[in-house]
């Protein structure tokens, strides 16, 4: 990075006018947003619907516009014939509209990330702009020429602006890589929106990031096929999510999304713990079958006639009529609620058959509805249907399986005595995240009864149509900015209160489908997870990152051909990334040799750069692990914070996270340290980064049920410094 004083006063012009134009378009939103609500709740349900519409409109522009408030401009190009063209993380546009900010997902903008020596694209010069706040602070040129010599091995664009952003103290939340990706994540982010793409790629490659700004620019550049069924964003964990959540608001998108497994059914907390052996077995794909044979044994001939008196009269429940009955339904392949339908239909039929043949008169169409209605009041009769065919919730079907092992041994003949045994629990036992896809299975073979739904569906078709061509006079009539698209519009018409977002409906259910999937730390999903995600994204269009390398749960993948291709065949493909440019060579090189040794598929990696004294291994008694592991921690935290922010973590099994924060809380320094000193398990830090990480007994870790792994995630965390401090024997190849 340089300082280039003229240089500097020329960007920061350009960075004012840029500023004061944003400003410019937040004083008239919320100028918009103000006349809106000024309006009040009057007028008919139309008016009143478009009001809202609007609001909703105004508030989303808004929180877009405030959103990009830092490092709105990052980029220039100049080009061969003397024009110039600044990027940034939205498209600006001045009075006259013609363009003065290039939005960073443009096509305009592709030059920026891809442009090289060889293959210039019409670039001569890149420049990166580093700020602070609205100051121009630092200049970094790139002047792309053939006879420039041979470019670094890394070939990184901008480096000293990426090399600046990875040794800045971390906050505890994800920042994006907007101003510095780099060609090869660009390749990915901008890659066709078919079929799945999956990611591979080592710890510090930016799996992650890149993830989140292929969402960012799928919705860019395809907002009218993505914005009405959404982006789903499947994370590990709630405090992922939080890690990551102010990255899509920074890049302009705020309709995406997020969940975990755990918490992807309405209505279900899926909150307790199981071993992990258990988790292994329910993750299994013959969970499919299990919970298939499981709803067909709700539907049942019992072993005898049943005889009822209705009215004075016999009827029999015959064991044939309930097997034809069943047989009808069955052929109509609907789920088991819905379908029990046509089987209460069809026996009620038969029993008032026998009825009517008692009678001395001949029964006319309306007193048959009126015998009909008698049969299926009768409680012998409901009971006997019931007993037939049990309309069930997915709670109470899996619950079943788990608490009565005669049904689980019925439905699941592939399981091995040990595996039933060890699936048993007591009833209103708390749901595991192993729970959900089972549960969601279960779901979709049962059904509900849509009668009613489909009723109304029939209706909400027609009056849609009403409200789309009523939003494109609107629209026409406003003279439209491109924001919205009459089909978005009429949909919020289409409210008569607020306006709820993708993200608010979807969450209410379990059935919405989604138009691009995005998975992260996908190796640690089963087959009964990835069964589950696939429903909801009928189109297969997805991106799917992760490492087989940092697989840690038993039921997740340590290949992507064997857990993939049994459910998207041949709809997917595989694409590497091969820079590291998190972790320091010294410690990346130390998690790699251990990794080898330890037979982990690793993928090829290289490290974008070196820390002096980056690893530091303490040898030491066992009953001073502790407390050195304790003492090296908060002196690591004062020493980095000494500089501005930064986060130290202290990985230990998940037994001896309580015990090390029990002494981290009687020492004032660590004490008064807030979110900078994490103590956590090597699962809790997938996918996090730290400044520096201490490291408790790598041995103990290799002994825990993520094995390897784990200690290969742990390694992998740091952006600066990893102490391991140890007792027992290091593992394979860590140290060199």
């Amino acid at each position: 990075m340089t300082e280039q004083p003229d240089e500097i006063r020329v960007e920061q012009d350009t960075l004012d006018v840029l500023y004061a134009r944003l400003d410019e378009l937040r004083a008239v939103t919320r100028e918009r947003l103000a006349e809106v609500r000024r309006s009040g709740p009057s007028g008919s349900p139309q008016n009143r619907s478009e009001r809202d519409a609007f609001a909703t409109l105004y508030e989303d522009r808004a929180a877009l516009l405030d959103a990009v408030e830092d490092r709105l401009c990052f980029g220039r190009l100049d080009f061969d014939d003397e024009t110039t063209r600044y990027i940034g993380r939205i498209g600006l546009t001045d009075e006259q509209h013609s363009s003065i900010l290039t939005d960073w997902r443009a096509p305009a903008a592709q030059a920026f990330y891809r442009a090289t020596a060889a293959q210039r694209d019409g670039v001569l010069r890149r420049r990166h702009l580093v700020t602070s706040g609205r100051r121009v602070t630092g200049l970094e040129d790139e002047v792309l020429d053939l006879s420039g010599g041979a470019a670094s091995d890394l070939n990184l664009s901008g480096e000293g602006a990426l090399l600046a952003a990875l040794s800045a103290g971390r906050t505890g939340r994800m920042g994006d890589i907007v101003a510095t990706i780099q060609a090869e994540q660009d390749t990915i982010i901008r890659s066709d929106l078919q079929g799945a793409l999956v990611v591979q790629g080592g710890p510090g490659t930016g799996k992650t990031a890149v993830a989140l700004h292929r969402a960012a620019y799928l919705l860019y550049a395809h907002r009218r096929l993505l914005e009405r069924s959404g982006v789903l964003l499947v994370g590990p964990s709630q405090s992922f999510l939080r890690y990551i959540d102010q990255v899509l608001p920074s890049l302009g998108e705020t309709g995406v999304v997020s969940t975990t497994i755990a918490d992807i059914l309405p209505g279900i907390e899926a909150r307790g713990t199981e071993e992990p052996k258990i988790a292994e077995i329910k993750g299994r794909s013959v969970f499919g079958a299990i919970v298939r044979r499981a709803v067909s044994a709700r539907e049942r001939v019992p072993a005898q006639d049943t005889r009822v008196r209705v009215d004075g009269y016999d009827l029999v429940i015959r064991r044939r009529d309930i097997r034809d009955a069943i047989a009808k339904a069955r052929r109509h392949r609907k789920p088991h609620n819905l379908a029990r339908v046509t089987f209460v239909r069809e026996m009620l039929n038969r029993l008032a058959a026998q009825y009517t043949e008692q009678l001395s008169y001949s029964v006319e169409s309306d007193e048959r509805g009126e015998i009909l209605e008698e049969l299926r009041s009768t409680k012998e009769i409901r009971v006997a249907l019931n007993l037939a065919w049990m309309p069930m919730s997915p709670q109470k079907l899996v619950e079943d399986l788990y608490a009565k092992p005669h049904r689980l041994a019925e439905a699941a003949p592939e399981l091995s005595a040990a595996d039933r045994d060890a699936l048993v629990r007591a009833p209103g036992s708390p749901w595991t995240e192993a729970d959900v896809p089972i549960l969601d299975e279960a779901a979709e073979l049962l059904g509900e009864d849509d009668q009613v739904a489909r009723a109304q569906a029939r209706q909400d078709a027609e009056q849609r149509e009403e409200r789309l061509e009523y939003a494109r006079q609107v629209l026409e009539g406003s003279g439209g900015n491109g924001m919205v698209s009459a089909e978005a519009l009429a949909d919020r018409f289409a409210t008569s209160g607020p306006y709820l977002t993708t993200a608010e409906r979807a969450e209410k259910d379990r059935s919405w489908t989604f138009a691009h999937l995005v998975v992260d730390e996908a190796q640690e999903l089963s087959a009964m997870a990835w069964r589950m995600l696939v429903r909801r994204c009928p189109t297969r269009s997805m991106t799917i990152v992760g490492d087989v390398a940092q697989t840690s749960s038993p039921a997740g993948a340590r290949s992507w051909d064997a857990m993939l291709t049994p459910l998207l065949r041949d709809s997917w493909r595989l694409t590497e990334l091969t820079v590291n440019y998190r972790t320091p060579e010294e410690i990346a090189s130390a998690a790699q040799r251990m990794a080898v040794e330890a037979g982990l598929p690793v993928s090829r990696l290289t490290s974008a750069r070196e820390v002096p004294a980056a690893l530091t291994v303490h040898r030491l008694a066992a009953d001073e692990v502790r407390a050195h592991t304790v003492e090296i921690a908060v002196g690591l935290l004062a020493d980095i914070r000494s500089g501005g922010a930064g986060q130290v973590a202290v990985v230990v099994p998940a037994a001896e996270v309580a015990d090390v924060e029990k002494m981290l809380r009687e020492i004032p320094a660590a004490a008064s340290a807030g979110d900078g000193l994490v103590v956590a398990s090597a699962r809790e830090v997938k996918g996090l980064e730290f400044d520096a990480v201490v490291l408790e007994e790598p041995a103990a870790l290799v002994d825990g049920p993520g094995g390897a792994s784990d200690l290969y995630v742990a390694m992998t965390r740091p952006t600066r410094y990893l102490h391991v401090t140890h007792s027992r024997d290091l593992p394979a190849g860590l140290v060199g």
